[in-house]
């Protein structure tokens, strides 16, 4: 056996060897890219899940919340807060989206989802109030990904058959 053989047999086993593994490795990598994308999705759902908790477990505070996307200038001091530390949670948890959006891991169906729940959001002038007192807090990106929503929004709908003059707070006691 001379030298040239050897090469050949070399590069012989190097496409026996060398390219199943190279398949291995993608199929590996793309697996695991899934299993990515989806932990941050189902990590994206559970915090989405903890912020709305404060509606549906203080009937005070939805009624607040319900006054507030009417108008957050009408409201008290301390609602104001309320519903301002509400709302920052609320467009830290899209801006978070946002984010991972750029990333790559919300797919368009999803990230169309939650531009459309955040669309009904910023229907509300109560909504854009608050957005022009606080958006100074967020990146430059994400402040025009939202003033590019609040561009679009049409008349609000989300709570169009709620009766929303009728608010009131529960009776303490």
């Amino acid at each position: 056996m001379n030298w040239e053989m050897l090469t050949a047999i070399g590069q012989l086993a190097t496409v026996f060897i060398g390219v199943p593994s190279i398949i291995y490795f993608a199929i590996q990598l793309r697996e695991q890219t899934r299993e990515r994308r989806q932990s941050a999705v189902n990590a994206l759902t559970v915090q989405w899940g903890d912020l709305t908790k404060a509606l549906h477990e203080s009937a005070e505070f939805t009624a607040l919340f319900l006054r507030g996307v009417q108008s957050f200038h009408d409201l008290d001091a301390v609602s104001k807060l309320r519903f301002s530390a509400f709302q920052n949670r609320f467009f830290k948890n899209f801006e978070g989206m946002n984010y991972s959006r750029r990333e790559g891991i919300p797919t368009s169906e999803l990230w169309n989802e939650i531009e459309r729940t955040m669309s009904d959001f910023l229907a509300y002038e109560g909504v854009r109030q608050w957005w022009e007192t606080r958006k100074h807090w967020h990146t430059d990106a994400f402040v025009g990904v939202v003033d590019a929503i609040i561009s679009r929004v049409k008349k609000p709908t989300a709570y169009s058959t709620y009766d929303l003059k009728q608010i009131a707070l529960p009776k303490e006691g």
